[in-house]
């Protein structure tokens, strides 16, 4: 069944690339979920073992984002700006990280703070663009915000010492690739239903 037999022609084409490809959000979301279990497991871990597994949470998932991005089949309709550039920025974050492991741990915090704020907010942007095309839309909408939410209370308590951080970061990140694997169902499901 090719995309055009599995969408109605009126559907909105950001909506078929991402049903068509929902499972790189699952990807998304189950790296995240990973990400903070390890998080979790490791409550001891210094800051530059905390920094490493960052820059790989972030680049593998600027790394799925930016798949979802290139290889979305909207026909060139609907620009996937939004996508690729949350692609871009995780992978900018990730290999910025893993350049200066022994940066401080405020300057840690405030790349973290800054790519949650930045991420949430692409995020949101993405769920408003769909909210009149499929029910279930909030839960882009939750993980923007739970990016957000995380990001400012990162920047509003950075003394905040990295044992917090570790847990913080733990919780931000279950719960966002939750967020992140409920769309991913919710399109997959959209997407055999058509």
């Amino acid at each position: 069944m090719t995309s055009t037999q599995a969408f109605p022609v009126g559907g909105l084409p950001l909506l078929r690339s991402l049903a068509e490809n929902w499972w790189l959000l699952m990807l998304r979301g189950i790296a995240a979920v990973a990400f903070g279990i390890l998080a979790f497991i490791w409550p001891g871990i210094t800051l530059l073992a905390l920094t490493y597994l960052f820059a790989a949470y972030a680049l593998i998932d600027g790394v799925f984002a930016l798949g979802a991005a290139i290889f979305g089949h909207t026909g060139g309709m609907v620009p996937r700006w939004w996508l690729a550039v949350v692609g871009i920025i995780g992978i900018l974050a990730g290999l910025i990280a893993f350049a200066w492991p022994g940066m401080t741990a405020l300057l840690l915090l405030l790349l973290i703070a800054s790519w949650a704020i930045v991420i949430g907010a692409l995020e949101i942007v993405g769920a408003i663009r769909l909210r009149k095309e499929i029910e279930g839309e909030w839960w882009l909408i939750i993980s923007g915000l739970l990016s957000i939410a995380f990001g400012v209370i990162l920047f509003v308590q950075p003394g905040s010492g990295a044992l917090a951080l570790v847990w913080v970061i733990g919780i931000y990140a279950i719960l966002a690739g939750g967020s992140l694997i409920g769309l991913a169902y919710r399109l997959k499901n959209l997407k055999q239903s058509n």
